[in-house]
């Protein structure tokens, strides 16, 4: 359907007014004297496993802009930076404490200002606003997805096989991993099959054109009552950066949450800094750490603990 004039020149006057009313044209956005990028970027920092190149695709800003925003924002110790565990020129961003004290301040500021407005509608009018606002943001998107990707549950031929040589050519160039490692994780993903059938105990992968690109799994019996084990965690290199692995992990988590384990524990090694951003910003908190050699070269192996999700009302 081609909209008439006089419709898309009313949503052109709404449009105005929402970014004007909501302090876009003017000083003092979101409650600082951040201009509205950089307070985009922090917004989209907060979300955990998030590159530099990852702020310039979220706002539309060229690498130029990018790199001396994100300049002022390390300069004024709100944001830090640390290389890539594979590519040093990627670089991945965190918050400081600093940081996440200005983010803070800023969903206050924003969480006030929205809940001013909504409380003048009906619930009604709000589900309107609501679903309205969704659909105009996803038709503004000017980029479309360049690839479907699915997130699938349970056995799949070759699925075995596939998260086992996924995990062996990542760790093999990042680690230094050889056929120690390939044949631990290939047996472990072996016993686990036979456990498929108990409710406790779930597997996931992501697709894209037909082919795993990334799985991630819970065990619900290995590690004692109540407690869950996150396993096979792992994103193709042509996937990363995509969002996949954090839809992977939360996928994971709902299915925590919704069998209500007490805990869930899962296992990493120092250094790979992208991972654990994602890891603490979903509440895993580091445990314990110690040196292993079992995967055929001596690492500093993690382990991070996240707690039962708090009941709600």
């Amino acid at each position: 359907m081609v909209p008439s004039e006089p419709i898309v020149d009313e949503i052109r006057v709404h449009s105005r007014k929402l970014v004007r009313e909501l302090g876009f044209t003017g000083r003092g956005f979101a409650g600082t004297d951040l201009s509205p990028s950089s307070v985009h970027a922090l917004l989209e920092i907060e979300k955990g496993d998030v590159a530099a190149r990852d702020i310039g695709d979220a706002l539309h800003m060229d690498k130029s802009s990018v790199s001396r925003m994100l300049r002022k924002l390390i300069d004024a110790g709100w944001v830090s930076e640390e290389s890539g565990d594979a590519d040093n020129r990627v670089k991945h961003l965190s918050l400081t404490s600093a940081g996440k004290s200005q983010v803070g301040r800023i969903n206050h500021f924003a969480r006030q200002q929205v809940q001013a407005a909504i409380e003048r509608l009906t619930p009604e009018q709000l589900h309107i606003v609501s679903n309205g606002l969704r659909l105009y943001g996803e038709a503004l998107a000017r980029t479309p997805t360049p690839a479907t990707i699915s997130i699938q549950s349970g056995y799949m031929p070759g699925i075995m096989a596939r998260i086992t040589e996924l995990h062996a050519l990542f760790y093999a160039r990042t680690v230094g991993f050889g056929q120690a490692f390939e044949s631990v994780v290939a047996s472990g993903l072996a016993e686990f099959g036979y456990r498929l059938g108990n409710p406790k105990n779930a597997i996931w992968t992501a697709i894209r054109d037909d082919q795993i690109i990334g799985s991630i799994a819970i065990d619900g019996e290995d590690i004692g009552p109540g407690k869950a084990h996150l396993r096979w965690f792992i994103v193709d290199d042509s996937a990363r950066g995509s969002g996949v692995g954090k839809l992977l992990l939360d996928t994971a988590l709902a299915f925590v949450d919704a069998e209500r384990f007490i805990e869930t524990h899962l296992w990493t090694f120092s250094g790979l800094q992208a991972a654990r951003h994602l890891y603490e910003s979903r509440s895993f908190n580091l445990a314990e750490e110690r040196p292993g050699s079992r995967w055929g070269s001596e690492v500093l192996e993690q382990r991070f603990v996240r707690p039962a999700k708090p009941d709600e009302g």
